[in-house]
């Protein structure tokens, strides 16, 4: 089998590494990929967002079987346009992805039928916005409305934070147009929990709960980012939390989707918030979340292509979706100065062992060598045991990755540690 993989980063190295595992696999195509995946799959440099130049690409060279990995060209449409094409595709078509593309539609969607997330108002007008502001509860949480690279989220402590959070939105297009609709939500407390999901649009099963790290400093400390790190599973998300996440958001999620005509088959990631009134939805997103495939695929052990076209053809009922019962960790390794501005061009280098056990997000290759190209660089994953065991094999990995102004969180998994005491 032919494959192509849209994307270019951590996730998309993660998810090219488990489906090489399957025998029928012959080539894969990233599109872009980078200099990391290189090793892994040919890379072809066209944009994830060009969709006319990816369904040229994928007839050309018949492709058998496409993964969109990424938010924006689920957005735009890329699986529409491929399936048009006859290619089979694993992702939700433009009208699934609003889910993730519109923040808005989906709390709008919860509300309709009653799956459990944070009390929210929408605007889209800035001085309506800021009257609201007056005598909201504070803290309080400011959205930009699309997609924004995972930054348009803002937990405002003040109202003077809150304020300039929807100027910078609204008046100042902090985030271009993704922030001319903004939601004011309210600010929920608990463990967060990121839950990921396959579903071929009646079925659902999920994968490994897993634990992001977002802040960029230790101790949960500085600017929100992509995702510093991970751990899996989540030691907050009991067996019995799971069957409640089932029963009352993820089928109703799902089922709400379907009787809105907008049926999604992929993956559908569930960020939840654990409040003490129960589970909440914080945010979906409409695909494999970046770092948390990095620790959930290694702890897969059914096959991940044979998965993924059941959720095409709708026969994930039938297919077996096992994880294995050890721990993950991934530690990122960041350019300093990221999430904001950062100096890229360093070179990169990696031991035989850390080569094995890392994901590539942020590099590209510069006469054959590999070469900084982004804010995150890297994501170092180990899988042991023991959740002790996992953080300390994958700091040792990650010690063997090696580029200027290199920086990551020494205390990735400690949360959960203590937890778990």
């Amino acid at each position: 089998m032919k494959l192509l993989v849209v994307g270019g980063g951590g996730r998309e190295h993660a998810i090219i590494r488990s489906l090489k595992k399957n025998p029928d696999v012959e080539t894969i195509y990233a599109l872009p990929g980078n200099g990391g995946i290189a090793a892994d799959a040919t890379c072809v440099n066209i944009s994830a967002t060009d969709i006319e130049r990816i369904v040229d690409f994928a007839v050309e060279n018949r492709i058998d079987y496409a993964v969109v990995a990424p938010d924006d060209p689920l957005v735009l449409g890329c699986v529409d346009a491929l399936e048009a094409k006859g290619i089979p595709c694993f992702g939700p078509k433009a009208n699934a992805a609003i889910i993730e593309g519109s923040k808005a539609f989906s709390k709008n969607l919860m509300k309709k039928y009653g799956i459990p997330t944070a009390a929210y108002e929408i605007f889209t007008e800035l001085p309506a916005a800021l009257a609201y502001l007056d005598t909201a509860p504070i803290p309080t949480v400011v959205k930009a409305d699309g997609l924004a690279l995972g930054k348009g989220v803002i937990i405002a402590q003040t109202r003077e934070e809150a304020k300039q959070a929807v100027t910078d939105m609204m008046a100042n297009a902090k985030f271009g147009k993704s922030g001319s609709t903004v939601v004011i939500e309210e600010f929920l407390t608990g463990p967060e929990v990121s839950v990921l999901a396959f579903t071929d649009g009646r079925v659902v099963r999920p994968m490994v709960s897993s634990m992001d790290h977002k802040r960029a400093g230790d101790g949960d400390t500085g600017l929100n980012t992509g995702g510093m790190g991970t751990i899996a599973p989540n030691p907050y998300y009991t067996d019995e939390i799971a069957k409640q996440c089932m029963k009352e958001i993820f089928l109703p999620t799902i089922r709400a989707m379907k009787k809105e005509g907008r049926t999604f088959r992929g993956c559908l990631y569930f960020g939840l918030m654990l409040t003490p009134q129960g589970p909440k939805v914080i945010e979906y997103n409409c695909r494999f979340g970046d770092p948390e495939t990095q620790v959930v695929l290694p702890l897969l052990k059914s096959d991940l292509l044979t998965i993924m076209m059941a959720c095409t053809n709708g026969t994930l009922a039938k297919t077996p979706v096992r994880f294995s019962k050890k721990h993950a960790c991934c530690v990122i390794k960041a350019s300093n100065g990221y999430p904001e501005s950062y100096k890229k061009g360093y070179r990169l280098t990696m031991s035989k062992q850390a080569a094995a056990h890392t994901f590539v997000a942020g590099a590209k290759l510069e006469n054959g060598a590999l070469v900084t190209s982004g804010g995150r660089v890297t994501g170092t994953t180990a899988v042991r045991s023991t959740l002790a065991e996992a953080i300390v094999a994958a700091y040792r990995f990650s010690a063997g990755v090696k580029f200027r102004n290199a920086y990551s969180r020494s205390d990735i998994g400690q949360r959960a540690l203590a937890a778990k005491k």
